[in-house]
Order: C-alpha cells, then sequence, then structure tokens
C-alpha cells in the first residue's frame, strides 16, 4: 500500500515531473531554484498570493529553494525533508516510493492506552528513529501500549527538544530519512503499539523560520504569545494559515500512519473565531481518517478547558480524546517531595483531597482561584467526562526538564514514596504516561538542550537562568551560574540513557514493579474502563493524609483504593469483600503503614 497525503503546499511528485507550490502574499517574485540548475525558475504569481510551477525534469531527491524578490533564498516551509538542516536546500520526497505493510492495522482503543514519551535523540545511544524501533519488543514487554514522540520536526542544528521546530513536515535529518520513520511506525503497528505524534501549532522556533519574510500574514499582532506576535488563526489571509496546520495534521496521521497526535501548550494558540482552530482541525481528522481506524488526539492545555473533552451521547469524543492532566502530576510531586514552590503552590494546603479529585472528576482545579496566578480562576468542569480523558503522569519532559536540574523524581523523594505514587498512578482507571527510563528509574538528568548559533545561544542560555533568579535558591548570580547551559553539548550527552544500567538490582527492581502493576491492569482494569461513564467514583479522606477512593466499572465491578501518602501509619477503613489486586507495604492492627496502597476489586456478584 503507498500513502499519500494530497495538500496544496510544497513539492509535489506527479506523473509528468513536480509540482512546486508556495503561499508568498508578501513577496513581489518567487523563483525556483533548483541546486542542479544555475539560473532560477520564474514562478507565476495567482491573486491570492500563490505561486506555482510544474517542472518535468525535477523528480524524487531533486534538491531546491526558493528566492523571494530575486535576492534572499530560502527552503520550503512544506518540505518534506531537509537533509541539511533547516537553512540549506529542501528535498523533493516522493511518499509513494514507500511501500506499507501494515494495511491490517486499525489502531487500537483508546481505553487500553498506556503512553510512553520519549525523546529519539536521547532514548538510544543511536538517537535515531532506527534505534527506537531496536528497542519495540522491550516496550512490548513492558507493557506500554504507545509511544509518543517528542516533536520531531526540523530545527536548528543537531540536538533540541523539538519544541523550536520551524519546518513543521520535515522530519528532522538528525534522526533519519522518512522512510526510516515510516518503517519504525510500521513495526510498532506489527508489535500492537500505537504511535503518537507531539506537534507545535502555537509558534516557530527563533531560528530558521523565513515565514515573516515572505508572508507576514501568518502572524498577527493582535494576540501576543511567550514567543511574540502570535499565528494568525483568526485575522485577514487565516484561512491559508488555518489550512496550513489542519493539512500537517492529516500528513502525519495518513501518509505516516500515526495513530495519534499530543498537541503542545494549546493555551498559547489565540484563536477568537468559531469554531476555532482546535475544533475545525479534530472536525477535519474525524471526517477524514476518523471513519476509518482509531485516531486519537490528545491535548496539553494550561487552561484545563474542559470543553474540549466533550463526549456524545454514545460516550465518543466529538473532539479530543484526552488532555495531559498537569494536576495530577502537581500534586503527586508535592505529596512525594514536599516541594511547594512556583506552581507547586496551588496543591500544598490540601493535597490529598486534590489527589482524590483528581482521581475521581480528572482536574483538581475546575474554576477555582489559583494562588499562582495571582488568584485567578483556572479550569473549567469536567462533569459528564469520563475519567479516560485525562492522562496521567509521575513525570514527563516538561516537569522534568523545567527543572533547573533536570531530576528526575526518583532523585527528589524517598523510594517508598514513588512507589506509592506508581502504584497509584498505573493502576487508576485514567490513561497513564511513563517518561523515559522512569521504568527502571533511570538516573539521567533530562535538561534542556539546544543548538543555536553565539547570539541567540547566549540569549538562550541567560534567558533559561533568569527563569530560576526568582527562586531562593538561585538568588545570587553565582547560583545562577551553576545551572547548565542548553546549548553544551555535555547537557545534551548527560540526558542519553544508558540502557546497562537497567539491569542494575535497583534498577532491575524498579523494571519488574512497573511491569508487574502493568500486567494487573492489563487483566483487570483495562476490560473494565471500555466505555466507562462519568461521576462513578468517590474519594474520602481519612485523616489528611490518607484516602479512600472507589469507582464503580463499566462491569458494574467496584474498584478500590486504599493509599497512605505520608510516612507515618494511619488508622484505615475496612477493606471490603473483594479480591485483592496489589498491596504495597503490610498494614497491621487496622492501620495503614507509610507509603502504602492498596488495590481491590468487588465485582458484582459480590457488590
Amino acid at each position: 500500500m503507498r500513502r499519500v497525503h494530497a495538500m496544496p503546499f510544497g513539492a509535489t511528485v506527479a506523473a509528468d515531473g513536480v509540482h512546486f507550490a508556495l503561499w508568498a502574499p508578501g513577496a513581489k517574485s518567487v523563483g525556483l531554484c533548483l541546486e542542479d540548475r544555475d539560473a532560477d525558475i520564474d514562478m507565476p504569481r495567482r491573486p491570492d498570493g500563490w505561486y506555482q510551477v510544474d517542472i518535468a525534469e525535477a523528480r524524487a531527491g531533486t534538491r531546491y529553494r526558493y528566492c523571494i524578490d530575486r535576492g534572499l533564498k530560502v527552503p520550503d516551509v512544506a518540505s518534506r525533508f531537509q537533509p541539511q538542516d533547516v537553512h540549506a536546500a529542501s528535498e523533493v520526497v516522493d511518499p509513494r516510493s514507500f511501500e506499507w505493510r501494515d494495511t491490517d492495522w486499525t489502531g487500537r482503543p483508546w481505553e487500553e492506552t498506556v503512553l510512553y514519551e520519549l525523546h529519539v535523540g536521547t532514548f538510544t545511544p543511536e538517537g535515531t528513529f532506527t534505534g527506537v524501533e531496536q528497542r519495540l519488543d522491550y516496550l512490548v514487554d513492558l507493557g506500554v501500549t504507545a509511544i509518543e514522540l517528542m516533536p520531531i520536526a526540523d530545527f536548528p542544528g543537531q540536538r533540541n527538544w523539538g519544541y523550536d521546530g520551524v519546518l513543521p513536515f520535515a522530519p528532522d535529518s538528525r534522526y533519519g530519512r522518512p522512510e526510516e520513520l515510516k518503517h519504525l511506525v510500521q513495526s510498532a503497528h506489527n508489535k500492537g503499539l500505537m504511535v503518537f505524534l507531539d506537534v507545535v501549532y502555537n509558534h516557530f522556533g527563533p531560528d530558521g523560520n523565513y515565514l515573516h519574510v515572505y508572508a507576514p500574514t501568518f502572524f498577527t499582532d493582535r494576540h501576543q504569545t511567550p514567543w511574540g506576535a502570535a499565528i494568525n488563526f483568526d485575522g485577514i489571509e487565516s484561512t491559508t494559515v488555518r489550512q496550513f496546520f489542519i493539512h500537517n495534521a492529516l500528513y502525519w496521521l495518513e501518509e505516516y500512519h500515526f495513530d495519534g497526535l499530543r498537541f503542545d501548550a494549546v493555551h498559547a494558540i489565540c484563536d477568537d473565531s468559531e469554531p476555532d482552530i482546535l475544533q475545525e482541525l479534530a472536525q477535519a481528522v474525524a471526517n477524514d481518517l476518523g471513519r476509518k481506524r482509531h485516531v486519537h488526539l490528545v491535548l496539553e492545555n494550561d487552561h484545563n478547558a474542559a470543553h474540549y473533552l466533550q463526549r456524545d451521547q454514545a460516550g465518543r469524543a466529538l473532539c479530543y480524546d484526552a488532555q495531559w492532566n498537569d494536576d495530577i502530576h502537581h500534586v503527586l510531586h508535592v505529596l512525594t517531595t514536599a516541594e511547594t514552590g512556583g506552581y507547586y503552590e496551588d496543591y500544598a494546603q490540601e493535597p490529598v483531597r486534590q489527589l482524590g479529585r483528581c482521581l475521581t472528576e480528572g482536574f483538581a482545579y475546575q474554576g477555582e482561584a489559583s494562588a499562582f496566578r495571582n488568584q485567578a480562576p483556572r479550569g473549567e468542569s469536567t462533569h459528564g467526562l469520563p475519567l479516560t480523558a485525562f492522562v496521567s503522569f509521575l513525570q514527563n519532559h516538561d516537569q522534568v526538564g523545567n527543572r533547573a536540574f533536570g531530576e528526575r523524581i526518583t532523585a527528589l523523594a524517598p523510594a517508598a514514596a514513588v512507589r506509592a505514587a506508581t502504584a497509584i498512578l498505573l493502576l487508576a482507571p485514567s490513561p497513564p504516561l511513563l517518561f523515559m527510563g522512569q521504568e527502571w528509574g533511570a538516573p539521567e538528568p533530562f535538561l534542556f538542550f539546544c543548538d543555536f548559533a553565539a547570539d541567540l545561544a547566549k540569549a538562550v542560555r541567560d534567558g533559561r537562568r533568569r527563569e530560576f533568579a526568582r527562586f531562593p535558591q538561585f538568588s545570587d548570580i553565582a547560583a545562577r551560574e551553576r545551572i547548565p547551559d542548553p546549548n553544551a553539548v555535555a547537557t545534551y550527552e548527560a540526558a542519553i540513557l544508558d540502557w546497562s544500567k537497567r539491569d542494575r538490582e535497583t534498577h532491575a527492581a524498579w523494571l519488574a514493579f512497573h511491569r508487574q502493576l502493568l500486567h494487573i491492569r492489563k487483566r483487570e482494569i483495562t476490560p473494565r474502563i471500555v466505555d466507562m461513564r462519568a461521576d462513578r467514583a468517590t474519594a474520602n479522606l481519612i485523616g489528611d493524609r490518607a484516602m479512600q477512593v472507589q469507582w464503580t466499572l463499566t462491569d458494574a465491578s467496584r474498584l478500590l483504593l486504599l493509599a497512605n501518602m505520608s510516612d507515618s501509619a494511619v488508622a484505615r477503613l475496612k477493606i471490603p469483600s473483594g479480591r485483592i489486586l496489589f498491596q504495597l507495604a503490610a498494614d497491621s492492627d487496622g492501620a495503614l503503614a507509610p507509603w502504602s496502597v492498596v488495590w481491590c476489586l468487588a465485582t458484582n456478584e459480590r457488590a
């Protein structure tokens, strides 16, 4: 099978050559510059700002750029591949050259999702798509059902988290060629794994974005973001801009056969139109690919905007399957580490109550005032939403990498506390997410890293250090200068997982612990949360550091959690009749031991 996503942007291989198209409403002229020709080829302009030309001698492998106003030469913003980075020539790619052999794959239902987030460049020593492919059997054995790749859109330099991408259709050449990415996706499908891709539609990176030169209306000063002028989703000439990103989503899902997308920081997408770009994009996916197979869309949204997660009467997602739930991460972090600075301030007063709300309702903040945000209300009601609409995690790239030294949770909290939080995370109904290496307690930090040129590199380094100036431990300049330089090669290399540590005694024990929990989840939890209804869970506090939570599952069985999130024993309620699925730390004399977790299941017959 050949998979091609047809779109108006970029270079399209046809039977009689290649069709080139660039939207450049701000340019007076555009020329096509082929690397094997001395003279540029004039591209006729249409009234709507498009420049197009058909070239018979061009073919797959041809390298080209566009010459703007007979001066600046730029890559194609819709390039499918950049062999020599973001400032160099684009390469014509014929997606029909890859023959897909996963034609029977229709994905997996959302309820089966256990996500594993990874950064392609640091997940393996090779730092490539092929390197990830070689670890797929390990991930299947671990018990995850989906891998989630951090952004791979072409970024400047040799190393980057991926959120500084500037060519959204081109997988970065540092990781491999397009066909190697497709082979990774195909191999994952053959092993029963879904593959998700993290995409960034809220800004372009600071180096290699030429849109301001020839398409200034791609951006608007009417809205501002942390990165400057916002992408123009709702102003004059925004129709083409919206189509650019809608086609990008469809391109990854169709041409690369990804099973889902994770949309980065959509709270920074500014759009006053109706429907907004997130709604229009989700509808386009549902109308196109969603009718043929399971395709899942997941948000990151600091605003806790629950309306994007609404379901129809049959329980199907109208727009987005789920959102990353920062609330549950933050409250678990406070409980395990006792840190209450920064945004953890919002979870310092009643962390167990907030954890119970996350486990039974999704968000902890559903319109309540946020102290961290100067008492501004945060979030929307989650009433009517199933718990499968909230992705839970104890670590992810942000929560590790946004720390000054990139420490993982096992370096910050007692092992007993981390085990308790993990036991809650992996057996609760909400789909869990693991961050690469978390399952064996990997000690490698995950610091912010990039590879910018001199002036920009200094600005990024100094800016990152200023971000931490408000923390007491970094109040003086000398302390801030100890924060690793994001542009240093050593900062990147420190994040590369050392797989040899996985077999050492302590790390092997962590790995066995995660495998055990995920095996229980697959056997006991996943079958019982299919089409799980909302509002069928309750949480009761036991003192101020322990709780009892109960869920009524799809088959009318009752799932019960008893947890003590402290280092002191507390009185507990009586465990009801039913099977004990998992028990962490012994309880005696009617008390819950420190950092203890008990999971029970009462089937309908015993209820």
